[in-house]
């Protein structure tokens, strides 16, 4: 099964995974989430991450989900393709997080499509 590692700024990772535990229960992937603070080092930053993707990783490779594009946690991320079956999407939201806990079968380029759409369908103008 697909891991699931979420690297945002501060605990924007924490209270989504928070949320969505409160909406679906238990997340069914291994996942970790790791916090990045404004002023940290950012290669301590990407050793935790290759720690923490390590301890997500099956074999059947890691989903990475991080807030925004070009950031410092988006960085980190993306220093981690590097190391393997990984596939990277910025721009987390709560939708997509929802999406991705709801497919966790699914393998980890079809999840990634599937964290794309939901991001993309959960933002909405004028919905009502």
């Amino acid at each position: 099964m697909v891991g699931l590692l979420v690297i945002t700024h501060a605990r924007i990772g924490d209270a989504l995974l928070d949320t969505a535990r409160t909406m679906l229960g238990p997340p069914p992937l291994l996942t970790e989430v790791l916090s990045v603070p404004q002023d940290c080092d950012p290669e301590a930053m990407l050793a935790e991450a290759r720690q923490r993707r390590a301890e997500v990783d099956d074999g059947s490779g890691v989903l990475v989900l991080t807030d925004m594009y070009g950031s410092t946690p988006s960085n980190i991320a993306a220093r981690l393709l590097s190391d393997g079956n990984l596939r990277l999407v910025a721009g987390i939201n709560l939708p997509m997080l929802v999406r991705v806990l709801n497919y966790p079968s699914l393998p980890l380029d079809t999840l990634a499509d599937k964290a794309i759409s939901g991001g993309r369908e959960g933002v909405l103008s004028n919905p009502l």
